[in-house]
């Protein structure tokens, strides 16, 4: 029988997936699993009475984040209560939860997580510039949310043009004159980075850089005012680029953009030769 055929049998008898009703039960069982890798000296309480179970009470997790007991154990318990942004922040921190721990809570509890920090921590670097020198022969680096470099290995310095330091992409990309000599079809490219450039934007809404960003790169680029004004928007997913590797030679490759933390940054710029 075809997977279709099972599938349609199955709505048949009712046997459908509650979406809900799982992500409730996720949520019942990844906090219980935080509370329960935590003893109070490592939140700064003062372990009282004998406990039959490891780890915090719910009493006590209610404590440090604020909120009353019985509306913790309605969390916890996956019931379907309205929770806000500021409730499972105190949550996380009273839970100990890192970054992707925090983002995952959010989206347990139904709500969307919110961006995370603009800064890139040093051994964040340490281990993205790792990943971009395994990458050579092929060109590879990554950006942060402003497309500003952090990292780059020698092939995308040499072929693409590519320098760390202080510099941002978007901005060498449409003012750099050696751009439109090292993409033959470099009108395309550019309209493929701005509509990506404006998705990225809109992740950001509250985050006003991206409007002084797009002010500034439409005062040096006539090229980068147009498409800007037509507002697309491009698929961050993968692409095909042509670049002059080399005099007199062309190099496809297929261009694969990262997003390595939800909704953040930074993005990961993977190019693969195309066979030829």
């Amino acid at each position: 029988m075809r997977a279709g055929g099972i599938v349609r049998d199955q709505e048949k008898a009712g046997d459908v997936r509650d979406v809900d009703r799982e992500r409730r039960a996720a949520l019942r069982h990844f906090l219980r699993s935080r509370r329960a890798r935590l003893s109070p000296g490592d939140v700064g309480l003062t372990a009282g009475g004998r406990r039959n179970t490891p780890g915090l009470r719910r009493e006590e997790v209610a404590v440090l984040a604020g909120v009353s007991a019985s509306w913790y154990t309605w969390l916890e318990q996956g019931r379907a209560i309205k929770v806000s942004q500021d409730v499972l922040d105190s949550v996380s921190k009273a839970l100990n939860l890192d970054r992707t721990e925090r983002a995952h809570l959010y989206l347990l509890a139904g709500v969307n997580p919110p961006a995370a920090s603009q800064e890139v921590t040093p051994e964040e670097v340490s281990r993205l510039r790792l990943a971009v020198e395994a990458w050579q022969p092929a060109p590879a680096f990554v950006v942060d949310r402003y497309w500003n470099i952090l990292v780059s290995n020698v092939p995308a310095r040499t072929v693409l043009g590519v320098q760390e330091g202080d510099c941002n992409y978007l901005w060498s990309f449409f003012t750099d004159a050696r751009s439109r000599s090292r993409y033959p079809h470099w009108l395309d490219v550019a309209g493929r980075l701005v509509g990506q450039f404006r998705v990225q934007a809109v992740r950001f809404l509250d985050d006003p850089r991206f409007e002084l960003m797009a002010g500034r790169l439409c005062s040096a680029s006539a090229d980068f005012e147009r498409l800007w004004a037509r507002h697309e928007t491009r698929d961050t997913g993968m692409a095909t680029v042509e670049v002059r590797s080399a005099p007199g030679r062309r190099t496809a490759f297929h261009h694969v953009v990262l997003g390595l933390h939800q909704r953040s940054e930074p993005l990961l710029m993977l190019y693969m030769p195309v066979p030829e």
